[in-house]
């Protein structure tokens, strides 16, 4: 997997570049982290659940809009920032979960929670 310091890339299309390297390579540690991240960003994209506009609904199916393309929504646009946030949120969670599960003596799950998080560490950018 390559994450260069030097040359700023948008993250998403690294993170699927990466994917498809840890894919080939069978690292499955980075498998799980890079396809975790990919999916905790697409879930912030994600736009908020809003009310249909009643002008906009059908007679014929309740929660409906009339008219094609009537129900399509813009996904939220992240920021750079936010998406480094997002990152360093993901990789506190895993650790904060690594450390549950060590202290409940499963190792094993919490070696492979820190090995992800040190994965995903490698995207997160400057804080």
């Amino acid at each position: 997997m390559s994450v260069p310091e030097s040359i700023p890339a948008p993250l998403r299309p690294m993170l699927r570049h990466d994917l498809t390297a840890a894919i080939k390579a069978r690292d499955a540690v980075a498998v799980a982290a890079v396809r975790a991240l990919l999916a905790a960003i697409d879930d912030a994209e994600a736009a908020a659940p809003g009310r249909a506009d009643p002008d906009d609904a059908s007679e014929h199916v309740a929660g409906a809009s009339a008219g094609i393309g009537r129900s399509e929504v813009a996904r939220n646009a992240l920021t750079d920032a936010a998406l480094g946030a997002l990152v360093r949120a993901e990789v506190a969670q895993w650790r904060s979960s690594a450390q549950e599960y060590a202290d409940l003596g499963r190792v094993d799950a919490a070696a492979r929670l820190r090995a992800q998080a040190d994965v995903a560490a490698r995207y997160a950018g400057p804080p």
